[in-house]
């Protein structure tokens, strides 16, 4: 197979993670006889400084001309003023909504080797395999909003319409039914005029899928199920405000965010993939950061926009090899333990790449 694929760096440890994702690439390239073309653009701060726009005409170009894209981490403390007329992650909404990339894709899994780096006891995380499907280019997010030029008053707005509800629902259901045939979806209908249509929708569309169980559950329950029986959980569907709360406390169930990666999919095969943690900038530069979640986002980019499954798993494969090889990032070392540099890491998964079978 050919493919061309686009690597957004970023800010902070963007750069870092992104370089160990392509390696393992080129050695799934190499491996399995396919031929990979990369393509740098820039996005997010650092596209501020260099051209003023954190998504520059040229970075949507080369992006359009992709098979997929591979994306670091937006953001620092120099661009951090909420106030600020051009902000780093005003590029990531732009870029969600102009290639339409509605199904946000968050898979949780748990690694025993890893369990003590949870907060929660060990018996609570067993058996914990969730794939968050959240709604990506709708919602609060990109609903009305409006800040009174006095600052009394400011309001965002929930919207929705049925069609972008079913579609993100359709997406959970087919995802269930390849897995445990669940689905839990989230929302806060007692309350909210547009969770009552998200519930209603998602309830239609549950009638096309009578082998798979769907529950709803108010997203202030699921915050407490999350922590208390996370293992009940098979596929949470989740609007696009509460799917990235409830993801983001669900990454403590992996022991560190800097174990999950994501997917962001339209009706085709493309997807822009990335880590769900930010830039870092505390450790930028010191080839510290974990590129695991970076590593796993190109997995499902192999799995999601190029079809190579076989290829993804044996991504997935080697991490799990490296991990229970006791390889640990300074996110995961224990006191007085010498953690793997980023680099290092990355070598440790590609040696398992190329000698597996």
């Amino acid at each position: 197979m050919q493919a061309k694929i686009v690597t957004l760096p970023g800010d902070g440890i963007g750069p870092e993670v992104i370089a160990e994702a392509v390696r393992v690439l080129e050695a799934v390239a190499a491996r399995f006889g396919h031929t990979f073309a990369f393509e740098e653009a820039l996005m997010g701060g650092c596209a501020i400084d260099a051209v003023g726009d954190p998504l520059p005409e040229a970075t949507l170009a080369a992006c359009e001309s992709a098979d997929a894209v591979l994306l670091g981490a937006v953001g620092g403390p120099q661009w951090s003023d909420p106030t600020a007329a051009v902000r780093p992650e005003q590029g990531l909404l732009r870029l969600r909504q102009h290639f339409d990339l509605f199904a946000n894709l968050r898979p949780v899994r748990t690694y025993p080797a890893l369990a003590g780096h949870a907060p929660l006891r060990a018996d609570l995380l067993d058996g914990v395999d969730i794939l968050f499907v959240r709604e990506l280019t709708s919602g609060i997010y990109f609903g009305e909003r409006h800040e009174q030029g006095d600052g009394d008053r400011a309001w965002d707005t929930l919207f929705y319409t049925v069609d972008q509800v079913e579609r993100v629902a359709r997406v959970a259901f087919e995802s269930a039914r390849r897995r445990y045939g669940k689905v839990a979806s989230v929302d806060k209908a007692n309350v909210l005029a547009a969770m009552r249509l998200w519930r209603r929708t998602v309830n239609q569309v549950a009638a096309d899928y009578p082998d798979v169980e769907l529950e709803h559950v108010l997203v202030d329950a699921c915050t407490m199920h999350l922590l208390r029986n996370p293992a009940r959980f098979d596929v949470i569907l989740a609007g696009n405000m509460f799917g990235d709360i409830l993801s983001d406390e669900a990454s403590v169930l992996a022991g560190s965010l800097g174990m999950l990666p994501s997917a962001s999919l339209n009706a085709s095969r493309f997807g822009v993939y990335e880590p769900i943690h930010g830039s870092a900038p505390d450790i930028a530069g010191r080839g510290i950061a974990n590129p695991v979640a970076t590593i796993l986002s190109a997995a499902m980019l192999l799995r999601h926009s190029l079809g190579l499954e076989t290829e993804a798993a044996a991504v997935e494969a080697a991490v799990d090899a490296a991990l229970a090889d006791g390889l640990r990032t300074a996110d995961l070392v224990a006191p007085g333990e010498t953690p793997a540099s980023t680099a290092a890491f990355g070598t440790h998964v590609i040696e398992h790449l190329v000698q597996s079978d």
